[in-house]
């Protein structure tokens, strides 16, 4: 790394010196000049860039300035955050391309469409998109963002020239804006002055939650498959609006590293899915840019190491499934304004200057090999489609016979990636299952984002590493639990499945003066029956079967079912039923009305077996040794699928905190160190008392540690023989003892009530730890244990095989009167695992009524 001067000191010739002085020349005095009449970053915020972070919102402002100022920018909003920040891009090219951008459009969308064919690219510029900052605390890109743009606006340079000329710029400053904003508060805030280099400095050490993170706490970096966020959805509209031609992903890492450019680590997958051509002639052009352009300045840099292209979901792997050249940046972070290393200080501006040297390098590449990347994008569609052609595999056929609302949630993600889907046509038996047709779907392979489809349908055993930078599993069709099967000869397909039909329609609701019936199998269930407690109804489950008529037909509802009872209601019949038809079409569920308490199966609605469920008063524990990412998913399915209130509860509140207000207690991964002896003795007495302590991953071995519950932990066999490894082997020999994050199959008590709502025994569940419980001592207290072949997906070590095949994956461990609900896996993994999040859910509706046989 090229030891610069410090950068605090840079500041004092910003004050003396006029507005191109030195400190403007370290970052850009090769493209001078520059119009005078267009302000620059330093200009318009009142500071030089790296002297403070700047905050989201005077980064949109400065674009919306530069647009005003320049006839090469337009600004565009293009989505909200959770936190209701503006997503933006700025536009950047010449006028002569931004008075004819709709027919640069049309043209360009015509060479990813494999039914037409461009004969010239001559006259077509490149679509480039310049992405900055979707880790929140990485942020030197969108500073750096700043500084290209307005370059881009205002530098009379013959290459600025050449670029604006054969390039439209679709600049994304800050993919993040609220954790950007977290953090810049923060560092900002405890910013030293002059500037602070020791590390143990609090503006080096954020405090949790950390910004990283968007405001539910979810790293959108890995959200572009999975398409849970507003963020994600967005950008992933604009993208397939323009697809284009090479896609930025700016990062930070830590402060001892240098720079890394792509290519990167080969892929850890045997058989990778990108092809060949993208990750090896591709990368290569663009790396000789970017090792030119950081060699003349002296910044020190690596490649193909650490990082991988396995996990299609990032911002630097999603395109090169599009026909994209898609590339990830990783800078040395000063995490605040000055960071010491082992060589030397680290300044902000200097990160900055680097993000800001590749940007210009992407920019000069994809000008000197336009050619080579339009040829590419126009044939990447129709080479999908011949290798769809080829395969055994002529179509997938997925669908739940009960469950409306988690088929739609995994429609709504094809159609989000422009997969096509059929209506199955006639009921299809298949492996001794049939799929009906009314709730059956057909993904033919052979279309435009085949690659999507593998993506999404496929699943692994062999691979070539044991290591991965993230998951080595993402088959989503099995993160929501549906039924599917491979089809070797295309069926005959039903009507395209399109938004409109994930639109709720009206439904109906019979009017009844005696009880109604609610079937638990649908995904959005739990949310009806917590809209309905909210609203001060009496709900009752089942914890049996039954079958009733409803409308002159014999109807069977399974175990959870909810039952209302007019009688039972403090409201009258008429306002009952107007809160059933309003919570039925919020949720698209349907309601059953009954007119006798007799069955033609079971015991009749005035059963024991129906047992009234109490309305969830539930406490998330955060804070400092806390998973932060585990908390959010919790957070978020909380808060946006079951439209239920979470309160939050520091850790070290939590010798403060009543717990008499609540009935159930999550505690997710995390270390609990600030809980003594008192501490542990208050919430166990809380339990013994009748209420619902839920715990996920390593809290379940905390827990067990510290003797909450009278359960046990596998324990690894004592093998003294030490193996003899190469020194130079040491990361990969550690790291494939972890589980990175693989798919496998449990046994699931589907009488139980953590099994309401399931009508089979087996299941997927995500994984991405080593905790393995020991089943209980309790012969109806393990709920799940992993099957005798449980791998599905994704990389597992046969050691680590061997200790699942011992393990349970749900257990419920009675204390007092209470019970603790333990989750070994990570049931809401980044809120895409719709087919555990039940599960979870069903501990907290119904933690309440399980009693534990002795």
């Amino acid at each position: 790394m090229l030891k610069k001067i410090p950068y605090r000191f840079c500041f004092l010739f910003f004050i003396f010196l006029p507005f191109q002085g030195i400190a403007q020349d370290y970052f850009f005095k090769e493209y001078s000049p520059f119009d005078s009449k267009i302000p620059s970053p330093e200009e318009y915020l009142g500071y030089p860039i790296g002297e403070y972070h700047t905050r989201h919102d005077l980064v949109v402002s400065y674009l919306e300035k530069l647009a005003s100022m320049s006839d090469r920018v337009t600004v565009f909003e293009y989505g909200r955050t959770h936190e209701q920040r503006k997503l933006v891009m700025a536009i950047i090219t010449n006028k002569s391309n931004h008075d004819r951008l709709e027919e640069i459009k049309r043209v360009h969308l015509e060479v990813v469409d494999p039914d037409k064919k461009v004969s010239s690219f001559t006259d077509l510029p490149l679509i480039v998109n310049l992405g900055y900052n979707v880790h929140g605390n990485e942020p030197s890109s969108t500073e750096a963002a700043m500084l290209t743009a307005y370059t881009l606006a205002a530098s009379s340079h013959p290459k600025v020239d050449e670029i604006l000329s054969e390039t439209v710029v679709f600049l994304d400053p800050t993919i993040n804006p609220d954790g950007r904003d977290r953090h810049t508060q923060w560092v900002n805030s405890r910013r030293g002055q002059p500037f602070i280099a020791d590390k143990n400095d609090i503006e080096h050490n954020e405090g949790w939650p950390n910004g990283r993170t968007n405001h539910y706490w979810f790293d959108l970096n890995r959200d572009l498959l999975l398409a849970v966020h507003p963020e994600s959805k967005a950008k992933l509209k604009w993208y397939h609006e323009w697809y284009p031609n090479v896609v930025t992903d700016f990062h930070e890492m830590g402060t001892n590293s240098t720079y890394f450019f792509e290519p990167k680590n080969q892929s850890a997958s045997l058989v990778p899915i990108t092809p060949k051509e993208n990750y090896t002639t591709l990368n290569n052009l663009f790396a000789k840019q970017f090792a030119a352009d950081l060699d003349q300045i002296g910044s020190l840099y690596f490649t193909a190491e650490v990082y991988d292209s396995t996990y299609p979901g990032y911002g630097s792997t999603y395109g090169d499934l599009q026909g994209s050249l898609a590339l990830l940046f990783e800078q040395a972070s000063a995490r605040g304004h000055l960071q010491e290393t082992p060589t030397g200080e680290i300044t902000f501006a200097f990160a900055i200057r680097n993000q800001f040297i590749s940007s210009f390098s992407t920019l000069k590449a994809a000008v000197e090999n336009k050619q080579t990347l339009y040829d590419y994008q126009s044939r990447f569609f129709q080479e999908a489609i011949d290798k769809a052609s080829k395969s055994k595999v002529k179509a997938y056929v997925f669908g739940d016979p009960y469950d409306t609302n988690r088929n739609k949630a995994f429609l709504e993600v094809l159609l989000t990636h422009k997969i096509k889907v059929y209506q199955a046509e006639k009921d299809l038996d298949i492996d001794k299952r049939t799929f009906k047709k009314d709730m059956s779907y057909i993904v033919p392979v052979k279309q435009q984002q085949y690659y999507m489809v593998q993506s999404l349908f496929e699943t692994f055993e062999k691979y070539r590493d044991s290591v991965y930078y993230d998951t080595s599993a993402w088959s989503l069709v099995n993160a929501f639990n549906l039924p599917h099967a491979q089809l070797n000869k295309l069926p005959n397909l039903g009507n395209e499945i399109t938004k409109e039909f994930l639109e709720k329609k009206n439904r109906t609701l019979q009017k009844s003066n005696y009880a109604y019936l609610i079937d638990y199998a649908d995904y959005n269930a739990p949310s009806f029956l917590y809209f309905l407690q909210d609203k001060g109804l009496i709900a009752k489950t089942t914890s049996k079967p039954l079958t009733t008529v409803v409308e002159g037909k014999n109807h069977s509802f399974g175990r959870g079912s909810i039952m209302l009872s007019v009688q039972d209601q403090k409201i009258t019949s008429d306002e009952l039923y107007e809160f059933l038809l309003d919570g039925s079409n919020d949720f698209d569920v349907q309601v059953y009305p009954i007119q006798t308490g007799m069955t033609v199966d079971g015991n009749g609605l005035g059963s024991r077996s129906l047992m009234t469920v109490k309305k969830p008063e539930v406490m998330l524990l955060v804070g400092e040794g806390i998973s932060p990412y585990e908390a959010g998913e919790v957070w978020h399915l909380m808060e946006q699928r079951l439209k239920m209130p979470l309160v939050k509860i520091d850790v070290s509140d939590f010798d403060r905190a009543d717990l008499n207000r609540y009935n159930a207690i999550v505690m997710v991964s995390g270390s609990y160190n600030v809980f003594g002896s008192a501490e542990i003795e208050k919430l166990k007495n809380w339990v013994g008392i009748g209420n619902t302590l839920i715990t996920t991953r390593t809290a379940n071995t905390w827990i067990i540690k510290n003797k909450l519950v009278d359960e046990t932990l596998v324990e690894k066999s004592k093998d003294t023989t030490v193996q003899r490894v190469d020194y130079g082997l040491s990361d990969g020999f550690i790291g494939r003892n972890n589980i990175g994050g693989a798919i496998f199959e449990v046994d699931l008590d589907i009488t139980h009530p953590i099994g309401f709502g399931y009508s089979e025994r087996t299941l997927p569940v995500y994984k991405n730890n080593t905790v393995w419980l020991n089943p209980s001592k309790n012969n109806f207290s393990t709920v799940a244990r992993y099957t005798d072949d449980p791998h599905i997906d994704g990389f597992i070590t046969p050691e680590n095989l061997a200790l699942m095949e011992k393990s349970a994956s749900i257990i419920v461990s009675n204390i007092g009167k209470g019970r603790v609900v333990m989750f070994a896996d990570n049931p809401n993994f980044r809120g895409i695992w719709y087919g555990t999040n039940k599960l979870f859910t069903n501990a907290i509706m119904f933690g309440s009524i399980i009693e534990m046989p002795k």
